[in-house]
């Protein structure tokens, strides 16, 4: 069975990472290592993070959980540092707010790999949104396709970074461009399946939920500035003409 690292990049998260390690220690899969990159937080992250490694060494869950608190150059920079370190046959970032569906999804996800096959690139599902009680709102806008490749996300961001997990061996020699502030993320996965597809190695469809995320709105600034970076990004591998294309189609399904 194949090992998971799941990554927690935190920066004063004290109102919602008690419920993202809850998540993680929850796991009845054993083959798992949580990796916790803190930005030196200000308020109690390092305490309440602190409290969740004494309470999983006591549960003796097989898990082994690796944590630093130190200044870094924000999100991006942060899980750099968590790709060098990961040792997991697959990674995942799951960071404060967000949380697994059930105790059994880490098992669910390892179960879709089948023994002695090639490793797929990336193994995924969807997501669901959901309020600060774990309460389901709504399934996320976008849904995994049956058949991903690195030319789906030209249609949008189909698979949500929580619900994306890579290949460590393919990740770790794939940064995320820290030049981009909001859609680092969406760079990321596009050149992990490019790669994936250049190794010929599957891209997995668990047909799972396997993300739960914390819903919350962004303020106008920041949605357009994400919004004109994440252009940028597609015009980068998908061409300026084909992406012109594609918004001009994201606008005609909003009228």
């Amino acid at each position: 069975m194949i090992s998971i690292t799941v990554i927690t990049c935190t920066y004063n998260a004290s109102s919602t990472i008690e419920r993202t390690l809850h998540s993680v220690l929850s796991q009845d899969y054993d083959r798992v290592e949580h990796l916790i990159v803190d930005g030196k937080s200000k308020d109690n992250t390092c305490e309440i993070i602190e409290r969740y490694i004494e309470e999983s060494n006591a549960m003796n869950n097989g898990h082994s959980i690796h944590f630093i608190s130190e200044p870094d150059k924000g999100l991006y920079d942060a899980m750099n540092k968590a790709l060098l370190m990961a040792k997991g046959d697959y990674l995942v970032f799951i960071n404060a707010g967000d949380t697994f569906p059930s105790s059994q999804t880490l098992q669910q996800v390892a179960a879709s790999v089948g023994e002695d096959e090639l490793l797929p690139g990336v193994i995924y599902g969807d997501t669901d949104i959901v309020d600060e009680n774990g309460n389901f709102l709504r399934h996320r806008h976008h849904s995994a396709p049956e058949k991903l490749s690195w030319k789906s996300f030209k249609n949008g961001m189909l698979v949500c970074h929580q619900a994306f997990y890579a290949l460590t061996s393919l990740a770790r020699a794939i940064p995320y461009n820290i030049i981009y502030r909001y859609s680092a993320d969406v760079d990321w996965c596009i050149r992990v399946m490019k790669e994936a597809t250049s190794e010929g190695r599957p891209l997995r469809n668990t047909h799972q939920v396997v993300a739960h995320f914390l819903d919350g709105g962004m303020t106008t600034e920041y949605h357009r500035a994400s919004l004109k970076e994440r252009f940028k990004v597609m015009c980068q591998h998908y061409g300026l003409i084909t992406t012109i294309f594609q918004h001009i189609k994201f606008a005609i399904r909003k009228i």
